[in-house]
């Protein structure tokens, strides 16, 4: 019987994933999507031309790979037909090669409004994109929740959906309530679109493991933005670590295989919270300029600072990663130095053994390194600039997982892969 290999983001997401998941997909026989929802946005570049995921898994883009968006997704039904519709004509459509779990949970347009209205009244805005994720979530976990394969019975769910509605109305909340045939005509058109598409996912990946075939999970954000690994309360609504490819799937743990972590080679962050090695100057600026450090959801500009390696170190052993992948390597290219964080000290000074559970109140520790000068379209390590050689072998040490893949550039062949 195969395991199902992972890759996962390891800061707070953004981190390139969905060219690793590009890249690697063509060597398996399914990609899955895990949990999140159209918040996240893989931006993958082949031959020069750019494809925005934001539901569908990143294996999409190969004739013979099978997509799953699995149980732990939540799924906004407008989003995800807008989305397949860019795939309608590439490799003879999406039938047969696009699944979606029965199990996983609608988000409708009362979870965008309540998000964006708790965005607006929060004493301590979160920084979300308003997509209405954390709603959805919050009723899936309430059991009050709708279940995509509802839509099977337009009837019965429109009633309960106006239900909704109308509770939120008489809470006070600004609810525009359609008529129940207004609204069935919308749920109908979210059936005939994806019904055809539902699927029994978890057995479906049972039976495909138990004939050996090749199985690659894919999550959204990153580690740092986990429910409760993550800097608690400026993080996502669901299990980024690789427990969620579990819980998201239906794989047991001891089925999984590799853990790939994908880290960049210096730091982002989308939103709120704690950042200790956030360049908020003319650094943070030339790392989001030459990175196009801009969200593919919502084209917000990211935070950018320097690599925190105590974060990284910390979310590898978290997620049991057995490999990481550095991106954005040549990014870096041109800095006369090139800090990294190696430690953290308090207020008073104080260094701090391991990782603390707040972010707020540390000073990194950094330690320098000698720039380079060009790293961009390189795909052997050796060729590589002595001093990026360097930097990546003390980061290996440091975090005690070997940097198996370096990418070099946005295309997907310009990948240094390392034995």
């Amino acid at each position: 019987m195969s395991k199902a290999d992972l890759i996962v983001g390891i800061q707070w997401g953004d981190e390139g994933k969905g060219k690793m998941v590009d890249l690697l997909a063509h060597d398996y026989d399914y990609v899955v999507r895990y949990q999140g929802g159209h918040n996240a946005g893989h931006t993958i570049v082949v031959d020069g031309k750019k494809y925005a995921l934001h539901l569908i898994p990143s294996g999409i883009l190969y004739p013979k790979c099978k997509n799953i968006i699995g149980n732990g997704v939540v799924i906004s039904p407008e989003a995800l037909i807008e989305e397949m519709a860019q795939f309608e004509d590439m490799h003879g459509g999406l039938k047969g090669r696009l699944f979606i779990s029965t199990k996983a949970h609608l988000i409708l347009s009362y979870h965008t409004m309540l998000d964006k209205q708790s965005e607006q009244s929060a004493k301590v805005a979160i920084g979300t994109t308003g997509k209405g994720i954390g709603p959805a979530y919050t009723d899936k976990i309430s059991r009050n929740g709708i279940r995509i394969e509802e839509l099977q019975d337009t009837q019965a769910l429109s009633h309960k959906v106006l239900e909704k509605l109308q509770n939120l109305k008489d809470k006070g909340y600004a609810v525009t309530i359609p008529t129940q045939v207004e609204l069935k005509e919308k749920l109908d058109s979210y059936a005939k679109a994806l019904l055809p598409f539902l699927a029994n996912t978890t057995s479906m990946l049972w039976n495909a493991m138990d004939k050996n075939e090749k199985i690659l999970c894919e999550g959204a954000q990153g580690s740092m933005l986990d429910i409760d690994f993550g800097t608690y309360p400026f993080v996502t609504s669901s299990t980024t670590t690789a427990a969620g490819a579990c819980s998201g799937t239906g794989i047991a743990p001891r089925e999984l295989g590799e853990v790939i972590g994908i880290t960049k080679a210096y730091c982002t962050r989308v939103g709120n919270g704690p950042f200790p090695t956030e360049e908020d100057n003319q650094v943070g600026e030339t790392l989001r300029q030459k990175g196009g450090e801009f969200g593919v959801t919502t084209g917000r500009a990211r935070r950018c600072g320097w690599l925190d390696a105590m974060a990284v170190k910390y979310a590898c052993r978290i997620n049991g990663v057995s490999a990481l992948a550095m991106m954005k390597l040549d990014v870096l290219d041109g800095f006369a130095d090139v800090k990294v964080c190696v430690g953290y000290a308090d207020k008073n000074g104080n260094t701090l053994d391991g990782f603390p559970s707040d972010l707020d109140s540390v000073a990194p520790i950094y330690k320098t390194f000698k720039g380079w000068d060009k790293t961009a379209g390189i795909r052997e390590f050796d060729k590589l600039p002595q001093t990026a050689q360097e930097y990546i072998l003390a980061l290996e040490q440091f975090i005690g997982v070997k940097i198996a893949m370096i990418s070099t550039s946005p295309d997907r062949n310009d990948t240094i892969f390392r034995a």
